[in-house]
């Protein structure tokens, strides 16, 4: 009999497996959308458990606790989506050595609260206003990124020895090795992470103010995935590495190609072949927006396939995949269309048959599913998936 592992492997790989491909979604759920399943009839345990890192992580201590090298949280989202039908996959992440600080409040007065955030920038939240908003990011100089990156230094000596990183993910090995899930593995790159130490300008900006320091702060990164995250990928072999970027817009990309050879991809023509020789069989790009002109320059890097495919932005897949015939994704339904019922659902599916007949291909919602969605509509899509994945490779 087929394990979950094996079938999600040979989903992904231009494989036909046994009975049906396999059903995943693509990233673990929106806070927004389990409250709402939870009055719609969801277990609160089930609904509590699937925790959104990224959305729902400041304030929450559960989250918090694990600080670098996540391997536990995951196991919440992989109960909600077995409870919903779903096969099981289960996310980890590795969090680099400056990504994490203590919150805390920097200055409060009548009008405004100044707070530190959990990934060191201070926000301002003004008494009139429900909102925070940015008020300094985590580094503006060479000289903010050097005291950065001596704190990292710390860090990485007190929180990634090789006891500790058994600790944080060894737990996982027997039942991935017995092929009860499949593992993905999440990271940060090279375009995400300066932008989210210095802000959204300013990191424009310093592509042509501040080459040097981009360089620098990037150097660092691929100093810690060549040394502390290889000896994760070496413990756990993933079925599926992705690297976090969202360097791209609704009308393309927010660099230019010379840019985005020089200070992204020059470090994943480094870094993945590392990830392959470690075997990694799977090295995909998470990045929204339409960027399809990007898309040679990451094939020549190495990179296997992209996530979420964001439908709205203008990624259809049919096109692409005649383009870029061994081209694999994860993702790529209309998550919109799930709220408007059963007869959109179809029509959805339809659109991507064609796709799912070729293989290499694990259709999934193109985003977290947005809190418009009623449970019933998301338990329809669920069914229908494992209804049109029976054909998964059926033109091989």
């Amino acid at each position: 009999m087929i394990t979950a592992r094996e079938r999600q492997r040979q989903t992904l790989n231009f494989g036909k497996p046994e009975g049906r491909g396999a059903v995943t979604e693509t990233f673990y759920p929106w806070a927004l959308t389990t409250e709402r399943f939870k009055k719609e009839g969801m277990p609160t345990d089930i609904a509590d458990g699937a925790k959104d890192i990224t959305n729902d992580i400041v304030g929450n201590k559960s989250n918090q606790s694990e600080k670098y090298l996540i391997g536990k949280w995951g196991e919440g989202v992989m109960n909600y989506e077995r409870y919903l039908g779903f096969d099981p996959v289960m996310r980890v992440h590795f969090v680099l050595p400056f990504r994490r600080f203590e919150e805390k409040v920097i200055e409060e007065t009548a009008e405004h609260v100044i707070k530190q955030d959990l990934f060191g920038r201070q926000v301002i939240k003004y008494s009139t206003s429900e909102f925070e908003l940015e008020y300094k990011p985590v580094i503006s100089t060479q000289e903010d990124w050097d005291k950065l990156k001596e704190h990292a230094r710390k860090e990485l000596e007190q929180y990634y020895s090789d006891e500790q990183i058994q600790q944080a993910y060894g737990h996982l090995v027997e039942g991935h090795e017995k092929g009860d899930y499949s593992i993905r593995l999440n990271i940060e790159g090279f375009f995400w992470v300066p932008r989210e130490l210095m802000g959204i300008e300013a990191h424009m900006y310093n592509f042509y103010d501040e080459p040097e320091l981009m360089k620098d702060i990037n150097d660092f990164i691929f100093e810690v995935y060549s040394n502390q995250l290889l000896k994760v990928i070496d413990l756990l072999k993933p079925d599926v590495l992705y690297l976090m970027e969202d360097m791209s817009g609704k009308n393309g990309p927010m660099v230019s190609p010379d840019i985005f050879e020089e200070f992204v991809l020059s470090y994943y023509k480094k870094l993945i072949p590392m990830f392959k020789e470690h075997g990694v069989d799977n090295v995909f790009v998470d990045t929204d927006g339409c960027f399809e002109i990007m898309i040679p320059y990451f094939i020549e890097a190495g990179v296997d396939g992209f996530l979420p495919m964001d439908v709205n932005a203008g990624m259809d897949i049919v096109k692409v995949r005649q383009m870029f015939p061994r081209l694999k994704f994860i993702g790529s339904f209309n998550k919109l269309e799930i709220a408007k019922g059963k007869e959109a659902i179809d029509q959805e599916f339809e659109r991507l048959l064609p796709i799912i007949r070729q293989g290499g291909f694990l259709p999934g919602s193109d985003h977290q599913v947005a809190p418009s969605t009623s449970l019933e509509d998301y338990q329809y899509y669920i069914q229908k998936l494992k209804q049109v994945m029976e054909q998964c490779g059926a033109d091989l």
